[in-house]
């Protein structure tokens, strides 16, 4: 298979970026995006050119790190999977694939098609987290939880930290991230201690990183390769208002 590629390269995070044009062929139609990337990089190394700086990790749609907006879709054509899961049959031979960067003031570039997502990492460190002092671990019939409680907060649990939702948003929000983390622990007991403070200082966090708002359009649900629901950011806006009436 042979593809056009147009890829977004720029040098570092001061300097400006542009298109770039590559052919590429004799591409496997069962090779993954990420793979034929790495084709593209091996042929650029040969040439003596400066390959494309791109994220990735596990490879295995677990870790969120291969963040590519590919032909104006977060993580590509295909419904729920990352890039890493994306493979070379989903795209047309002979076809043009435009490979840019998550498109976000709060996700500046470093370099081609890697961005700063550390803003993610600060919002985290606000308040996604359970700080109490375990022990040992408790037997799991000795702590009650509702089944439909547990289903859900492993539903918001499955959330990676990709960004796809803040790509895929007009107004580049991160409120189905945030909610995410904040859904997960409130709907469980060990996050009930610090429930209210979590909600503020992480929503705050959000809106000091420069994050955009939420208006309902749902395109971060429709690109999210782990299928995190709305519904989690009416859980977040409940949690929010709550904390800030109770800590008035």
């Amino acid at each position: 298979m042979k593809y056009n590629l147009k890829v977004w390269r720029q040098k570092n995070s001061k300097s400006e970026g542009k298109l770039v044009d590559y052919t590429i062929d004799s591409i496997n139609p069962d090779m993954s995006f990420l793979e034929m990337l790495d084709v593209l990089n091996d042929n650029l190394v040969r040439k003596g050119e400066d390959p494309i700086a791109f994220d990735h990790d596990c490879r295995e749609g677990i870790c969120g790190m291969c963040s590519l907006h590919i032909s104006g879709r977060a993580h590509g054509p295909q419904h729920a999977a990352t890039t890493c899961q994306l493979y070379m049959r989903s795209f047309k031979d002979g076809g043009t694939i435009y490979i840019e960067p998550w498109r976000a003031k709060s996700f500046p570039v470093i370099k081609d098609l890697v961005t700063d997502r550390s803003a993610f990492d600060r919002i985290i460190a606000a308040g996604g987290f359970v700080s109490v002092n375990t022990g040992q671990a408790q037997d799991a019939n000795n702590l009650p939880i509702e089944q439909a409680h547990a289903e859900k907060a492993m539903d918001a649990a499955a959330c990676i930290g990709c960004g796809a939702c803040v790509a895929a948003c007009p107004n580049s929000a991160a409120m189905l991230f945030v909610s995410a983390k904040i859904s997960q622990l409130a709907l469980l007991p060990q996050g009930g201690p610090e429930r209210n403070i979590r909600a503020i200082n992480m929503v705050n966090q959000m809106d000091a990183e420069g994050f955009g708002n939420c208006t309902n359009i749902g395109a971060c649900e429709a690109e999210c390769p782990k299928e995190i629901k709305l519904t989690n950011i009416a859980r977040m806006n409940r949690e929010y208002l709550l904390a800030s009436l109770i800590n008035e």
